[in-house]
């Protein structure tokens, strides 16, 4: 697989029909198109490639307060689990247009009453070409593990065009992670006791060995500690808002 072309780090969305100011970090696949990920907050992200809009764990009232009527409407909109940080029936429901594909886990699917449901290991062809598999995400740590139980909560791979994208959801840095390959791009969650610690994710890291990362859903975790501990290596850490 090709390495992406990275055509910015960091920009700073001053136009357009989202209000405020967004970090974007943007992608070529191997096709040269434009893959643009856009950090909303905490677990929520906007993905945009080739006019498709996919929102992944939109949520609103999760400080800070997002406006997602602001947003255009999604074409898809994925969700991890159903914990409130990550699950939000409103929000769903303001994105949601004639043809939404919304692909959850089976809890969260079962809740909505609509939708795709995904269980650990199944796949699903979205939009254009994308792929879209759904991994494992739990705890392991003991005394943790009744926060995301091994083989409720959904993990994601979106192979777009090439460009091969891992959103990890609520997870510790479990065996499955080596099964996964050719990642460009990667979010890790860092905050304990509900996913890792930046060690954890180092850990993860280095098993993954994605082109670039982003520690997200960080909380107060002094996420900078993963760059530290990542700085023998060639993944690029960015640190964006997912507090």
């Amino acid at each position: 697989m090709k390495t992406p072309t990275i055509l910015a780090a960091s920009v700073l969305m001053t136009t357009g029909c989202v209000a405020g100011n967004y970090q974007t970090d943007t992608f070529k696949t191997k096709g040269g198109k434009e893959v643009v990920i856009t950090a909303i907050k905490h677990a929520s992200l906007r993905i945009q490639y080739d006019g498709l809009e996919i929102q992944v764990d939109p949520v609103a009232e999760y400080a800070p307060v997002t406006d997602y009527s602001k947003f255009p409407k999604a074409d898809v909109i994925l969700v991890t689990h159903e914990h409130f940080d990550h699950f939000d029936r409103d929000t769903i429901a303001t994105l949601r247009k004639d043809g939404t594909q919304i692909v959850a886990n089976p809890a969260v699917q079962k809740m909505l009453g609509f939708g795709t449901a995904l269980a650990n290991g199944e796949s699903h062809a979205l939009a254009k070409g994308i792929a879209l598999d759904a991994v494992p995400a739990y705890n392991t740590t003991p005394g943790h593990t009744q926060f995301h139980p091994k083989g409720r909560d959904n993990g994601y791979v979106l192979t777009i065009d090439g460009l091969r994208i891992y959103i990890a959801g609520d997870t510790e840095d479990i065996p499955e992670m080596a099964k996964l390959k050719d990642i460009d791009v990667a979010f890790l969650p860092c905050n304990q006791p509900y996913t890792m610690t930046p060690e954890q994710v180092a850990k993860a890291a280095r098993t993954i060995k994605p082109k670039v990362l982003f520690p997200y859903h960080y909380s107060q975790t002094p996420v900078k500690r993963v760059s530290e501990l990542l700085a023998d290596t060639s993944i690029d850490v960015r640190i964006r808002s997912y507090q």
